[in-house]
């Protein structure tokens, strides 16, 4: 809720009651079922034959000597007496009418929307959360905060070199797509100058980005860094649940491992000493493997919330026992204030911990759908190119009847041919690698930073 905001969570928490009520409590299923509305049932073939006076061959050989290899259709007097019958409109009904008019593949993917809204809202909470950093006057959070952004942009600007034999970003192939699909539109506009500057402008965005992402994922790894080494402390008595912490603390260099080609996807391409090729798992059963890793990772730092959360409010018992350690005297309320501050700041620990979470899930499900790929190990289907691009590059884009058509054309051939299948399996494939490696870098500095500075 302090992700979506409480009016999103209301609506959502809505339209899934509404669809958990649906098969039970239907107001459309009220309106055009409930016996009051009827439709015509049309004739049957056999009645229409009897009124045309033809009969139906009775089996192929009659329809060979009648000179019919396939059964034809036949026609009848429009004056012909047919009766039409009746019969209440039923739930079946509506349904076959619905997925004629509509069908499932026209149908918009709600999914998409929902995701992108979460991102969204995701950002809103690390710009919110960023700002109170900014605001204090001391501390020094916020020369931390552009610190960590100037390093990140070189860094992002260094990831977007490296080769695709080495990291498989797939940044290459999908700026590759983006100019061949792009080039002919530009080129019938005369625009084909402008294709270098998109790719620079996709590059220097994409830098921009990182830096301000990992600006965004500071703090929050600072704090994980805390709270894990206090909550290993914590469950000393518990092996089993340092194993997951150590695990959730290791799941972003897990999904950087998962995206460097040379130790994931070779790796299950191994060639045995006799010299035979074979390969553990295709192209496309390791893409959906990666997909279901990336959701098992997000679902083992969820499931260690809790220990972590637990060992922030215990920074309150950890401050009064050092003030104990502390010669002199000191205000009563001062001492309640070093309490209740810690509890007052749960809700933005655990934004920070949480929001990234969010992010890189709903990064990763928008890679499974935009990305065309699949959940399972069949084959993805093949990614089709849209009508208005397909039309452009054939050159069978006629003369608009209104200017407005024309521009509106121009406009989605365009946004088709930039925003392609395999240009966004780049893009998300980058947020998320990038992700995960922001909260590596900052974690292991901030265990760093507790360890040897923060405590000495």
């Amino acid at each position: 809720m302090a992700v979506l905001g409480v009016q999103l969570v209301v609506t959502l928490l809505t339209a899934t009651l509404m669809h958990r009520l649906a098969p039970h409590c239907s107001f459309a299923r009220w309106l055009l079922c409930n016996g009051s509305l009827f439709r015509y049932k049309h004739p049957s073939e056999e009645e229409l034959r009897a009124l045309a006076g033809k009969q139906r061959p009775r089996g192929r050989r009659e329809r060979w000597a009648n000179g019919y290899g396939e059964e034809k259709t036949f026609c009848v007097p429009c004056d012909a007496p047919f009766q039409l019958e009746t019969c209440p409109l039923t739930a079946v009904d509506a349904l076959e009418a619905y997925y004629y008019v509509l069908g499932p593949a026209r149908e918009t993917n709600i999914a998409i929307f929902w995701c992108l809204l979460t991102i969204a809202f995701s950002v809103k909470v690390f710009l919110t959360v960023t700002q109170l950093y900014f605001s204090a006057e001391e501390g020094g959070e916020r020369s931390v905060c552009l610190t960590f952004a100037f390093l990140f942009l070189l860094l992002a600007m260094l990831i977007q070199v490296v080769p695709e034999e080495t990291l498989e970003l797939g940044l290459e192939p999908g700026m590759a797509s983006m100019t061949q699909n792009l080039e002919p539109l530009l080129k019938t506009q005369g625009w084909d100058w402008m294709l270098p500057l998109v790719k620079l402008v996709i590059r220097m965005g994409l830098a921009i980005l990182g830096s301000v992402l990992g600006a965004f994922l500071t703090f929050p790894g600072l704090r994980l860094a805390q709270t894990h080494r206090d909550a290993l402390t914590m469950s000393g008595d518990q092996p089993m649940l340092q194993f997951l912490l150590h695990t959730s603390f290791l799941s972003p260099l897990f999904i950087l491992w998962l995206w460097t080609k040379p130790i994931a996807r070779n790796f299950l391409h191994q060639t045995p000493s006799e010299g035979t090729p074979f390969s553990l798992l295709s192209d496309s059963a390791f893409d959906s493997l990666r997909l279901w890793a990336l959701v098992a990772l997000c679902l083992l730092r969820l499931a260690v919330t809790r220990p972590h959360l637990q060992a922030y409010l215990c920074l309150a018992k950890a401050r009064v026992e050092q003030l104990r350690r502390e010669a002199g005297h000191i205000e009563a309320r001062e001492i309640q204030r070093r309490v209740v501050r810690v509890y007052c700041y749960l809700t933005v620990v655990s934004l920070q911990y949480l929001t990234p979470l969010i992010l890189t899930l709903n990064c990763t499900l928008l890679l499974k759908t935009l990305g065309g790929y699949s959940w399972g190990v069949s084959p993805a289907p093949a990614l089709p190119l849209s009508p208005v691009l397909a039309e452009a590059r054939d050159g069978l884009m006629g003369p608009m009847e209104d200017e407005a058509q024309q521009v509106v054309a121009q406009i989605t051939g365009a946004l088709g041919g930039l925003l392609t299948p395999f240009f966004l399996r780049g893009i998300l494939a980058f947020l998320i690698w990038w992700t995960a490696a922001c909260q590596l870098l900052s974690s292991l500095f901030g265990l760093y930073f507790h360890q040897h500075v923060s405590g000495s």
